[in-house]
């Protein structure tokens, strides 16, 4: 019997007052991987993630991990079982310290997490010379690293991001990607939401481009990056 795909997103469908804003979505997503979801503003990207990860309820259709039916499971529960969501918009705290907002993203966990720092630093060295400064005071590329970094303190198998290189400048948003990169080279699996489709489909080992709520492409990251139809709606004519 062949193994369940790390997510399987089924026919979800839900709507906003009377206008259906998701239409039988489905795409399934391997472990190890890092899938990537296209579209443009009010495609539906952002609303997908938050019904995976627990923050928003589909009217119809299923969300599986690893064959599991997560779709009623509530927000707090699916950290548990190693879904991590970062928010468009990073919603780091502000009034916080760098170490205090990462200690906020190990709540959950049991035991000592205090040797998960090293590790983050690691990754994220800016954040370790910064780790006693306050959220609020640090560049937007760095609360967009803290955003990635604090959800990483939860042990994630599955990390949703949500534009993660929104409002970035273009030397922030290759180390955002390269980051990006590192945490899935780690075992992580990632689904990533972005408006930088060029970007996207370069690290991506799969994409399915949203359009009004609806899968209208899906293929591999490579393929998507090829056709020429993807190259003119989302890439320019490059």
């Amino acid at each position: 019997m062949s193994q369940a795909p790390l997510l399987k997103v089924s026919n979800i469908e839900t709507y906003y007052g009377p206008v259906m804003a998701i239409r039988g979505v489905s795409f399934t997503v391997e472990e190890g991987t890092i899938c990537t979801i296209l579209g443009a503003n009010g495609a539906g990207k952002t609303t997908t993630l938050r019904m995976i990860s627990g923050l928003h309820r589909p009217f119809a259709g299923k969300v599986f991990l690893e064959g599991k039916d997560i779709t009623n499971s509530p927000a707090h529960k699916l950290v548990d079982l190693g879904l991590s969501h970062v928010p468009e918009g990073r919603r780091i705290f502000a009034t916080m310290t760098v170490i205090e907002n990462l200690e906020m993203g190990a709540f959950r966990r049991k035991g000592n997490y205090r040797d998960e720092f090293e590790h983050i630093f690691t990754l994220f060295p800016v954040l370790g010379d910064r780790r006693k400064q306050l959220g609020g005071t640090l560049s937007g590329g760095e609360q967009q690293m803290l955003a990635i970094a604090r959800a990483m303190m939860a042990k994630p198998r599955l990390l949703l991001l949500d534009e993660p290189s929104l409002g970035l400048a273009p030397k922030i948003i290759e180390a955002i990607f390269k980051i990006i990169v590192e945490i899935r080279s780690e075992g992580v699996t990632v689904v990533l939401v972005e408006q930088n489709a060029n970007q996207a489909l370069k690290i991506a080992n799969r994409g399915y481009v949203l359009e009004n709520g609806s899968v209208l492409y899906e293929d591999s990251a490579s393929a998507l990056l090829g056709d020429d139809r993807i190259r003119r709606a989302y890439l320019g004519s490059e």
